[in-house]
């Protein structure tokens, strides 16, 4: 996690947006509270922020639509859904839109501290880069290229793409503990989703076959050249 994260809060509800600043001061994380989609376009484009916590249903509009504006126009900040929506479709629907997490109301400060840590720490730097074939990883700056060009992705799915390239071939439990921390059937969802939009950018990029899915094992790397 950096020193000082700044955290957009994008939650309409007056209460619950000050209980989550206040959590969010907890970890040592500069936050601003908004209540409209109107204000957190205007928060955004002001300064950059490492997270954004981002309620679904908001007066002015759909969260998720937001997130998917975001991610459409390569924005690659890390996002946590905030929804009374709990159910597995749900949670599915907001992670195709583009969300790296997704915690249901009501929630725990710990869960919601938890989850914010998470998104915000910065795995495995040690190299500068990772090279595969027409894929490379800057590992500093945790960005994705193929080609020489950039493939916008979220830290997590980054972090999904770094743990397929080093090891060529990875259990779906495995991979599951090192990205997420468990192994559950959300998080196994999740992966699904993941799985699916890196397969998208990377075929945009001319790689349509570089995750290969290795039925009742994992996954194996395929695109290393």
């Amino acid at each position: 996690m950096t020193d000082t994260p700044h955290i957009l809060v994008v939650e309409d509800e007056r209460v619950t947006r000050a209980f989550i600043v206040a959590t969010l001061r907890e970890i040592g994380a500069v936050p601003t509270g908004v209540g409209k989609l109107s204000e957190a376009r205007s928060a955004f484009c002001e300064r950059p922020f490492e997270l954004l916590v981002v309620d679904r249903m908001l007066p002015d509009g759909s969260g998720l639509d937001w997130v998917t504006d975001l991610r459409k126009s390569g924005q690659t900040a890390a996002v946590l859904v905030l929804t009374a929506l709990r159910e597995v479709p749900e949670r599915v629907e907001g992670l195709e839109a583009g969300a790296d997490d997704y915690l249901g109301k009501p929630f725990s400060p710990l869960e919601l501290k938890a989850r914010v840590r998470a998104l915000l720490r910065r795995g495995h730097p040690p190299r500068r880069h990772v090279e595969a074939g027409a894929v490379r990883l800057d590992l500093d700056r945790r960005e994705a290229f193929v080609r020489g060009g950039e493939v916008p992705v979220t830290d997590r799915e980054f972090r999904v793409l770094e743990r397929l390239i080093a090891s060529r071939g990875l259990a779906r439990e495995e991979l599951l503990e090192d990205v997420w921390g468990e192994a559950t059937p959300e998080t196994s969802a999740s992966l699904d989703v993941f799985v699916s939009r890196l397969r998208r950018k990377l075929g945009e990029r001319g790689l349509p076959d570089a995750i290969e899915t290795v039925r009742g094992y994992g996954f194996r790397w395929r695109g290393g050249v």
